[in-house]
């Protein structure tokens, strides 16, 4: 599966000569960046018990029909591994997840996860998943 890089967060200032200030460009980031929202979704590939296993197609599917849509500018997706406690069993599960990384140049947080919303609800439902965990954080973006 393809993985494209909608923007790379910047990370510490670029190295500046002894004796001149850094170039800073909107809200605190450096000369050629600019303020970004990154969010992160944690999609869980188990599901209940009954339900089948999230397959590579199945998701592949569920990324070309909801999520590049909503988010034609780019995105990045990765495996992960982790464990979560269900609220409504207490049981601790343990599965594979694809992780999608979505940086947003010049958007509220607010705005942000909205747009992102009907993206998770989607993903609930098709897959009868009972949660997915998105985080969100500001950043300094360029390309």
């Amino acid at each position: 599966m393809a993985l494209l890089l909608a923007g790379c967060v910047a990370g510490a200032p670029p190295q500046q000569q002894q004796g001149t200030a850094p170039a800073v460009a909107a809200a605190g980031c450096p000369e050629g960046a600019r303020p970004a929202t990154v969010l992160e979704a944690y999609f869980g590939r188990s599901g209940p018990p009954d339900a089948p296993r999230i397959s590579e197609a199945a998701f592949a599917r569920f990324l070309a029909e909801e999520v590049t849509p909503r988010f034609p500018d780019g995105l990045t997706v990765l495996d992960g591994l982790g464990q979560w406690r269900s609220p409504a069993t207490g049981r601790i599960a343990r599965e594979r997840s694809k992780i999608l990384i979505l940086v947003l140049p010049e958007t509220e947080e607010a705005a942000a996860r909205a747009r992102l919303a009907p993206v998770t609800a989607a993903y609930r439902q098709r897959f009868r998943q009972e949660s997915v965990l998105v985080t969100s954080r500001t950043a300094c973006a360029s390309l």
